[in-house]
């Protein structure tokens, strides 16, 4: 009888419901690592998609300031 109530107890103890110090600490940590994620996530969008530099885009000789026409 007293190994059943022992064993109840631990179950308790280590369950998340009842042990508010550990629940706090993993939602924490939780949090933590959910936080780390999205910043790297966010870093490697911005990497990925970032400006690659000035194109070389043809512009007609019409639509410059002192157009040229033919």
């Amino acid at each position: 009888m007293e190994q059943e109530q022992e064993q109840g107890t631990n179950s308790h103890k280590n369950d998340l419901a009842y042990s508010w110090v550990s629940t706090s600490r993993f939602l924490f940590y939780c949090q933590l690592a959910i936080m780390l994620a999205l910043c790297a996530g966010m870093i490697w969008g911005m990497y990925v998609n970032r400006y690659k530099g000035k194109p070389n885009v043809e512009v007609p000789s019409n639509t410059l300031y002192n157009p040229t026409y033919k």
